[in-house]
């Protein structure tokens, strides 16, 4: 499968998500979800109901002039991924939603600024972009009784033919099927809220297609949320990453902390940012990354 690479390409996705965003926002002024906004009610722990539509543009841009492979300063790397996440309920109880990821991917090296990502110029032996992967997905809630607990599976298929191409990497030449274990906790008093994530993906495929191959990823995370208002919340994050390579061929993990904001600009849209640093790790990169989400629910 050949990756898609061109800049109309990703211009005409971004148009055409931002008209789907604000297509929604008319009718959807007197929507109540559930007595609070969408991001009180509708964590990645919860469920759509039958008919609902989550869409969710999310953008991170990791740059690093450090890595554990070296000491002082290297050339900088930048690592620019958009995905796109459409979900949908379909089961009347609210307990089964489908959905399908769309990942796209620009990255410059050699000590290129880190906005010229967004050049998506291809140029040999400092640059690569295009779209890497496609994933159908599912969620679903595993125990009856407990309804901010849910699990997200999907197949990530890859779209790109090498991963790294003149020196260059762009993303896994290889399959990941993933599974992400959801839970949120809100204080009684309203103003507070715990979500937890467990991320597990068990990389595959031909051996000598990808670095990941026959390694099992484990990637638990902790987001502490504070609501000034219902429409408005400043969190906190630690997340940690371990790579196992079952053939104890290449093994990695980091830890990264962070924090950010998110606003419910309408009752269909929000906005977030997040901000993390890579603190520590084994075999990776020490960078930091920037993170900017739209996303609609109708």
């Amino acid at each position: 499968m050949k990756q898609i690479t061109t800049h109309k390409a990703i211009k005409t996705l971004s148009l055409s998500l931002l008209a789907i965003v604000f297509a929604t926002q008319t009718s959807l002024a007197q929507d109540d979800f559930g007595g609070g906004s969408v991001i009180q009610t509708y964590t990645p722990s919860r469920l759509l109901q039958k008919g609902q539509w989550d869409i969710k543009w999310f953008n991170n841009l990791f740059t690093q002039t450090e890595s554990t492979f070296t000491e002082g300063r290297e050339p900088r790397q930048t690592f620019f991924t958009s995905t796109v996440d459409v979900f949908t309920g379909i089961s009347e109880k609210s307990s089964f939603n489908v959905g399908l990821l769309l990942e796209f991917r620009s990255n410059v090296i050699n000590d290129r600024y880190p906005l010229e990502v967004f050049e998506f110029s291809g140029e040999r032996g400092t640059a690569r972009s295009g779209f890497t992967s496609i994933s159908p997905a599912i969620k679903f809630n595993p125990i009856k009784s407990i309804n901010n607990f849910t699990i997200q599976s999907s197949l990530q298929i890859p779209l790109v033919d090498n991963e790294t191409e003149e020196g260059v990497f762009l993303d896994q030449d290889g399959f990941i099927f993933q599974n992400r274990f959801f839970y949120d906790y809100s204080f009684p008093s309203g103003d507070w809220q715990i979500f937890t994530e467990l991320n597990a993906e068990y990389n595959f495929g031909d051996n000598d297609d990808s670095f990941a191959n026959d390694s099992l990823r484990l990637t638990p995370g902790i987001f502490l949320s504070y609501f000034p208002s219902s429409k408005f919340t400043v969190l906190a994050l630690v997340q940690h990453s371990q790579l196992i390579d079952i053939n104890n061929d290449f093994d990695q993990d980091f830890t990264s902390v962070g924090g950010g904001a998110k606003y419910q600009l309408t009752n269909a849209l929000n906005l977030e940012f997040l901000y993390t640093n890579f603190v520590r790790g084994e075999n990776t990169g020490l960078g930091e990354t920037y993170n900017l989400g739209l996303r609609a629910l109708f």
